[in-house]
């Protein structure tokens, strides 16, 4: 059933925020929900089916207040907040006007734009250790590497530590060119652009040469004790159980961790349990130890990356639901055969 409701806007300047430049936004979201969105002077008419048409008013009232509260509105935010008013969750749309975590070396201001990005960063500033588990694209490694440098600036620690697994290399540390540090320089590559983006080059580098930055791959940690930091491990899903456990017995007073990782991207060989997993089922109900899931919803990449992901996951239960159900039949033929 086709029908018209009409929006009365107090602020225009709000609308024009919202809609964006060429009205980029607005035909977003006339695309998403299949809607006709009209401004007359101070009313919006919407029209199109009833029930997208509700939808509608109600992601635009939501885009309004965060425009009011002085967040930018993009495409990104507008499919995200489409997202939370279809879901029912219209009501935590405030929750986005978010505290600034850190601002960058350029002037940006660094802000959790998910509510699952919004748990996390809480979870970082409220505990001593906290695990971000979630797929590419969700902020896990930029938001802790952000928390990190406000914690930093703060002197609430005295330096930063971040540091990976170099799985990939394995063997293959020999072929390439220089000393050690720069064999293994290409595997925390992601670590320095993020650090560069909070400080700048010049700063990162002073910072380094002083000792209060430190960047460097796990194998360096063992027989430490690290008081006073901030530390990162990266890319955690590729340690093993027994490097997980010599990491997260390094931890010393005045401290914080943030292990971050994608269960579904594991290079450890088939018989190698990854320490990432083995920690969460160990370290679950903690106390001061938070673990935070991210998921698709909380992608801030090019939305092709979230439809990626979405795509992957589909086809992994796919097919784990299909591998268990030949699994069961090959274990039935197995027992008619003994």
């Amino acid at each position: 059933m086709i029908t018209e409701e009409t929006m009365s806007i107090d602020r225009m300047e709000n609308v024009i925020d919202v809609f964006g430049s060429f009205d980029e936004n607005l035909r977003l979201i006339e695309t998403e929900l299949s809607v006709h969105v009209t401004d007359r002077e101070s009313e919006l008419k919407l029209s199109g089916d009833v029930e997208n048409v509700a939808l509608a008013r109600r992601a635009i009232e939501g885009l309004m207040t965060l425009a009011a509260k002085g967040e930018s509105i993009n495409s990104q935010s507008v499919r995200y907040v489409i997202g939370l008013v279809r879901s029912g969750e219209e009501g935590r749309i405030g929750e986005l006007a978010r505290d600034v975590i850190c601002v960058t070396a350029k002037g940006k201001p660094i802000k959790a734009k998910t509510l699952g990005q919004k748990k996390y960063v809480d979870a970082i500033q409220k505990n001593t250790v906290t695990l971000g588990i979630g797929p590419a694209g969700t902020g896990k490694t930029y938001l802790a590497v952000a928390a990190a440098v406000a914690a930093f600036r703060a002197k609430a620690v005295n330096r930063i530590i971040l540091t990976r697994p170099a799985v990939e290399a394995g063997e293959r540390l020999g072929f390439l060119p220089g000393d050690l540090q720069s064999k293994v320089d290409p595997y925390l590559r992601p670590l320095y652009d993020a650090l560069f983006d909070m400080l700048g080059a010049e700063t990162y580098q002073k910072y380094l040469e002083r000792g209060d930055i430190e960047v460097a791959p796990l194998a360096y940690m063992r027989g430490r004790t690290l008081d006073d930091s901030f530390i990162i491990l990266d890319e955690a899903q590729n340690t093993s159980r027994e490097q997980m456990k010599m990491f997260l017995t390094r931890l010393g007073f005045g401290s914080k961790i943030v292990i971050t990782g994608d269960e579904t991207q594991i290079d450890l060989p088939a018989d190698k349990v990854s320490g990432l997993k083995e920690a969460v089922r160990v370290l679950e109900g903690v106390e001061d130890i938070a673990i935070c899931r991210l998921t698709g919803a909380d992608v801030v990449r090019h939305v092709l990356v979230q439809r990626i992901v979405e795509a992957y996951d589909r086809y992994e239960r796919s097919r784990q639901s299909g591998g268990q159900g030949n699994g069961q039949n090959r274990n039935k033929r197995g027992g008619k055969e003994r």
